[in-house]
């Protein structure tokens, strides 16, 4: 890391997520746009996006198309900038969210008695306590618990633990 950075990663959910693709892919998808964005707006429109979609080999339905361009378009504008295009490629590469869920996964694994190195084992009994009392859920919890203890030890390794949540 350079000084600046800290040397563990940090949460802060007000900060964009940092780009994981590469200089050249960023060129590349570039291009794509610059392609695509027929009238040369700065943007692509649904019309746009379709054409670019079917020249990479999809065939999408009207709706498939929408929810695509609702899924993009952050701002509601109704057109994508290419910062929303290049972060839908982000994502599609397994970018952020995969993460961010696994740093999730990974603090309730701590806050229920496992380790940060994902060593160690959650509790069962303050799992089950927790998923009924503070969050009131319904569900059938012991059961499930049951079923993810591969070793049937009556502790959940991280694996098991984190099975609960795919």
């Amino acid at each position: 890391p350079r000084p600046e950075e800290p040397s563990h990663p940090t949460r802060n959910h007000r900060a964009p997520p940092a780009m994981v693709l590469d200089e050249a892919f960023i060129q590349k998808c570039r291009e794509a746009f610059n392609t695509f964005d027929a009238d040369g707006s700065g943007t692509i429109d649904t019309q746009e996006m379709k054409l670019l979609l079917e020249a990479i080999g999809e065939a999408p339905t009207e709706e498939e198309l929408f929810r695509f361009m609702a899924d993009v378009d952050e701002d509601g504008t109704g057109e994508i900038e290419f910062a929303e295009f290049l972060r839908a490629f982000e994502k599609q590469r397994g970018g952020t969210q995969e993460v961010e869920d696994e740093m999730d996964t990974l603090d309730a694994f701590v806050a229920l008695g496992g380790n940060a190195d994902r060593s160690g084992h959650v509790d069962t009994q303050k799992l089950i306590r927790v998923v009924k009392e503070e969050f009131g859920m319904t569900i059938k919890i012991e059961r499930l618990v049951e079923e993810l203890d591969k070793d049937q030890d009556k502790m959940l390794n991280y694996s098991e633990f984190a099975a609960l949540f795919v």
